[in-house]
C-alpha cells in the first residue's frame, strides 16, 4: 500500500499561488486599476498584448478571453513586432506589456517604438522599479514573493497572478461595456448557450424540395408515398394557395388504420388523417423556442410545420433536427 507522499506538495503549491493571487488584490494600486480600466474601455481601436516567453504563452490567453467579452485583442510577439509585425499597432490601440522582470531585452527594445507611435502602455509587471515598469502610461503590481517552483526558477506563480490580473480586467471591461448574454452569444455561435441565442427555425428547416407536401383530397396512399419519400415522418398538407391546412404524422397514419381496420382504406383522404390548426413555428422564430413549442406541452410533438405570416407553408422542422444542433 503506497503512502500519499505528492498530495501533501500538490496542495501546498495550490496554496502558494491562491494565496498570492490574493496578496495582489491588496497590494493593487486603485487608481492605477481605474486608470488602466479607464484606458482600455475608451479604446477606439484594439488591445494589443505583448509578452516573451511563458508571459506570451499567458499574452495569448489574456487577448483570447478579451477578444470573446467584447474587447478586441491580439497578441503581438516582440521579436515580430522588430522585425515588421509592429505595422499592426495604430494610434488608437492600447498596449498591454507582461514581463516577471521587467527588463526582458525584447520587451525594453520595444519601448521607444510603442513611445513613438503614441500608443498608451500598460504593465504587468513583477517588478515595479524596473525599465518596463517606469516606462509604462499604467502600472498593475504582478510582484510574487516567490515562485511555486522548488527552484524558485520556472515561472509559475508569476504567469498564475499575471494570468489572475488579465481575467480581472477582461471580466471588469464586460461590466463597465454592458455586455449582455446576447452579446456574449454572438461571440460563441457554437457554444449552447449561442445557439440558444442565435440559431432561428430557418437555419434548421427541412425547406423548399426537402419538404414533402401533399394538396388537399389527396388519397391515402399518395399520402403514405410522400411521407415515405420525404423520410422526415411527416406531411405537410397544404390548399390550392400554399397555405397550411394541416398536418399529417407517422403517428396519425397509425392510428387511423388502426381505427379503420375493419374498413376498406381505399377512400381516406387527407381530411381524414390530418391534424387540423396543428402548431406551426415561423422561420426567425428562435429554434430553443421551438424546442420549447415542442416539450412544454402535456402532448409532446416531434414536428413542427414552418408557415410565413400569412400561413403560406414554408417547411418542416423536426424535434430531432434541433437536438442534433447540439440545444
Amino acid at each position: 500500500m503506497s503512502t500519499l507522499t505528492n498530495f501533501p506538495e500538490v496542495q501546498r503549491i495550490l496554496q502558494l499561488e491562491s494565496e498570492a493571487i490574493a496578496r495582489t488584490a491588496t497590494r493593487l494600486d486603485s487608481r492605477q486599476v481605474e486608470h488602466v480600466v479607464q484606458l482600455l474601455a475608451a479604446c477606439t481601436g484594439k488591445v494589443v498584448i505583448i509578452g516573451v516567453g511563458k508571459s506570451g504563452i499567458i499574452g495569448q490567453k489574456i487577448a483570447a478571453t478579451m477578444t470573446s467579452t467584447g474587447t478586441a485583442a491580439l497578441y503581438l510577439h516582440p521579436s515580430d513586432a522588430l522585425h515588421g509585425g509592429l505595422g499592426i499597432v495604430r494610434p488608437e490601440d492600447v498596449v498591454i506589456v507582461l514581463s516577471n522582470s521587467g527588463e526582458t531585452d525584447e520587451i525594453v527594445g520595444m519601448l521607444p517604438f510603442l513611445k513613438h507611435r503614441g500608443v498608451p502602455i500598460i504593465a504587468i509587471v513583477g517588478n515595479t522599479d524596473s525599465t518596463l515598469g517606469q516606462r509604462a502610461d499604467a502600472l498593475l503590481d504582478a510582484s510574487v514573493d516567490q515562485e511555486a517552483c522548488p527552484l524558485n526558477l520556472a515561472p509559475t506563480t508569476s504567469t498564475t497572478v499575471a494570468l489572475a490580473v488579465g481575467d480581472a480586467l477582461a471580466m471588469a471591461l464586460m461590466k463597465v461595456k454592458g455586455l449582455t448574454p446576447d452579446d456574449f452569444a454572438v461571440n460563441h455561435p457554437a457554444g449552447r448557450l449561442g445557439k440558444r441565442l442565435t440559431l432561428r427555425v430557418l437555419d434548421l428547416m427541412h425547406g423548399g424540395k426537402q419538404c414533402p407536401l401533399v394538396p388537399l383530397g389527396s388519397a391515402w396512399i399518395e399520402i403514405v408515398r410522400t411521407i415515405s419519400l420525404g423520410g422526415l415522418g411527416a406531411v405537410n398538407v397544404v390548399d390550392k394557395e400554399g397555405k397550411l391546412a394541416g398536418i399529417i404524422t407517422d403517428g396519425d397514419l397509425r392510428r387511423t388504420i388502426e381505427a379503420n381496420a375493419d374498413k376498406s382504406l381505399t377512400n381516406l383522404t387527407c381530411e381524414d388523417l390530418m391534424t387540423r390548426d396543428p402548431v406551426v413555428a415561423l422561420p426567425d422564430l428562435l429554434a430553443y423556442d421551438a424546442l420549447r413549442l415542442m416539450e412544454d406541452r402535456a402532448s409532446q410533438i416531434s414536428v413542427l410545420p414552418v408557415v410565413d405570416e400569412n400561413r403560406v407553408c414554408l417547411g418542416l422542422i423536426r424535434l430531432h433536427d434541433i437536438v442534433r444542433s447540439g440545444l
